[in-house]
């Protein structure tokens, strides 16, 4: 037996294995955790429901049901905390389809107030399973008076009047006076009393002054009545950043030019600047604002040039330390460039011009540049340049090359530098307004153009302020349901990182509570996070010592309040019973658990077989080597005890 196995193994015999396993249906019990639910239902109630669902759930479980238990962020929750900030029912149940794609789902539970506040309406979309649905919460149409939303701008300029609108939604109180404030730090700024006739939607305007610098906090508040019972959306709050004014930029040039109105769609795209300009003998300005103090950046086109027309002009700010901004072109004067310091040399003085293309400089650390903004500009037309060696600083940061043809150079368009402390940018381009007008023709917007220009008028006119010793919230906004994240950096005497620092954090909020922190940071942890943070105006007192010394940052920063599920608490069985109709499924009261049980047995838990069919050889099957080893054993067993040889 053995050497005919032997001789049968030599063969190679292969042999077909299917192995069949079982995948369990998915069932999904998904509760409504928003904060709706939790304000429009007793807590006895609440509590009832979750021990219904854990009853279901070992039901289901029974029946053959593989059962996960989810709240509104998808996340597995045995004990449901209501302290959902938004619902987004529709957002969910996608969740639930990704998740469990190519899974077998006898079905979905959706308890819920039918409330959504985010997100699609879930009876648009189509759902490859049925959604059973408990509705929750009070149906009653109640009267109330609701802050819906404030419209405003979020920077105001300081000693400005500025609008603020409140759309206030009335339900109940129709052909009744209804009384609207306008608060700052509990006094009143403004109160307008009106009647909304027969129309539910109260539109009531303000005009605050904006005094203070700032984040300022402003108060809209509607005045109870009587039999209102939901108090939370009587009001709403607006932050305003009130600021000393706008940055004044300063465009100068001999003549008008195409290139000049590019440059103003570009700034006046920017509700921070306020754009001067200024030619001689055809636009020309107020004589305080050719001051280098009265602006913040100023733009020199083809200037100064060389029929002197804006030489002085030039000097003026080419002597101060205010930025500027460069653009040579055939009108410039090469000459006085060079006596008034600027980082520009010819090697011989230019007589012609050349036609090259701009190549952005991925190695350029003034600023980010998008990857679609790189791409579209290799694909921009060409500049006129003037035709020579150009030397720069080595100093220098150079933003774009010049490409001749399909070659890109080494030789600058565009560069920016730093001479004592004054920041200069240099162009050598003649005709880029062509640049912008290609890109609107190519995609129907300017967003390539207008961010690296944009970008570039914004560093050049921001003043450096070289600290070793940064801190501050990566964010000026947070709301009170996440969590505020600072981040300090400490740097050495050549501005390189330092990892070490203990910093000390100290928050003062609108009633001047103090709250204390300390840290350390490390290298790839910088950063720390604070929760718990309630609604209002925080001002933070940063500091560390760096060799001896104390270093300090202050600052401000804002934490608003989510209030979308206090804005409506009548629940929307309707939604629901039009969900569960639509993807074959039912609705139920919460007094209807037993039915809802009784339904759900029905279903019929069919899992899927999966088969997995492999081929493999005799030889590589553990029992074969235990046979021949039996085999074996056995005959030297029997030799021996026979006394065979």
């Amino acid at each position: 037996m053995l050497v005919f196995l032997l001789s049968f193994l030599l063969l190679g015999p292969i042999m077909k294995q299917i192995t069949n396993r079982v995948e369990k249906p998915m069932f999904v019990i998904l509760q409504d955790n928003s904060v709706s639910v939790k304000e429009a239902t007793d807590s006895v109630v609440l509590a009832a429901i979750n021990n219904s669902l854990s009853t279901l759930k070992e039901s289901l479980t029974t029946q053959g049901f593989e059962v996960s238990h989810k709240d509104l962020s998808g996340e597995e929750s045995e004990q449901v905390i209501f302290n959902a900030p938004a619902s987004d029912l529709h957002g969910t149940l996608r969740k639930i389809t990704s998740q469990y794609e190519g899974k077998p789902i006898g079905g979905v539970l959706l308890v819920s107030d039918g409330i959504y506040n985010t997100g699609l309406s879930p009876l648009y979309a189509a759902y490859n399973f049925p959604v059973y649905t408990i509705g929750v919460g009070d149906t009653t149409q109640r009267h109330d008076i609701i802050v819906k939303d404030l419209i405003y701008n979020k920077i105001a300029y300081q000693g400005n009047k500025f609008p603020l609108r409140a759309e206030v939604l009335v339900k109940g109180y129709l052909n009744q006076n209804i009384s609207v404030s306008l608060l700052q730090g509990g006094k009143v700024l403004e109160r307008v009393n009106k009647n909304p006739g027969s129309d539910q939607l109260l539109t009531v305007d303000f005009s605050p002054l904006a005094s203070e610098q700032g984040i300022q906090r402003y108060d809209v508040q509607v005045e109870m009545k009587e039999d209102e019972r939901n108090l939370k959306n009587n009001h709403a709050t607006a932050f305003v950043e009130v600021v000393a004014g706008k940055k004044k930029i300063l465009l100068v040039a001999p003549a008008p030019h195409p290139d000049l109105k590019a440059l103003r769609s570009v700034i006046d795209k920017n509700s921070n600047y306020e754009f001067i300009l200024h030619i001689p003998g055809v636009q020309e300005t107020e004589t305080k604002n050719l001051l280098p103090s009265a602006v913040d950046l100023a733009i020199f086109h083809q200037s100064p040039d060389k029929r002197a027309r804006t030489r002085d002009v030039f000097q003026r700010f080419a002597s101060s330390k205010t930025p500027m901004f460069v653009v040579v072109g055939p009108q410039s004067d090469l000459v006085q460039l060079t006596r008034q310091n600027m980082p520009l040399t010819f090697e011989q003085p230019p007589r012609q011009l050349d036609d090259v293309m701009p190549v952005v400089n991925p190695a350029f650390t003034g600023f980010l540049i998008s990857p679609e903004a790189n791409t579209l500009f290799t694909s921009f037309p060409p500049v006129w340049v003037p035709f020579g060696k150009v030397e720069i600083p080595a100093s220098s940061s150079l933003l774009l090359f010049q490409r001749v043809g399909s070659l890109a150079t080494a030789k600058p368009l565009l560069w920016t530098d730093a001479i004592d402390e004054k920041k200069i940018g240099m162009m050598l381009a003649d005709g880029f307004w062509r640049w912008r007008l290609e890109e609107y023709s190519k995609t129907e917007n300017t967003e390539a153009f207008d961010e690296v220009f944009g970008k570039l008028i914004q560093y050049l006119s921001t003043a450096d302020v070289k600290r070793k010793f940064r801190s501050f919230p990566v964010e000026q906004q947070f709301s009170d349901t996440e969590t505020a994240i600072f981040e300090s950096q400490v740097y050495n005497e050549i501005y390189e990182p330092v990892f070490g620092n203990t910093i000390s954090l100290e928050l003062t909020d609108e009633l001047g509570k103090k709250y204390s922190y300390s840290y350390v940071i490390s290298q790839g942890n910088a950063r720390y996070e604070i929760g718990g943070l309630k609604e209002g105006v925080y001002r933070y007192k940063s500091s560390t010592e760096i060799k001896g010394r104390k270093e300090e940052v202050r600052g401000q920063f804002l934490v608003t309040a989510q209030q979308a599920e206090l804005q409506n608490l009548t629940a929307d069985f309707e939604l629901l019973r039009r969900l569960s109709a639509s993807t074959g499924g039912e609705f139920y009261k919460v007094n209807e658990f037993e039915r809802l049980k009784n339904d759900l047995t029905k279903i019929e838990a069919t899992g899927v077989i999966h088969s997995d069919e492999r081929y493999d050889s005799l030889l590589n099957l553990k029992w074969v080597f235990f046979l021949l080893l039996i085999l074996v054993g056995t005959e030297w067993f029997l030799r021996k005890y026979f006394g065979g040889y």
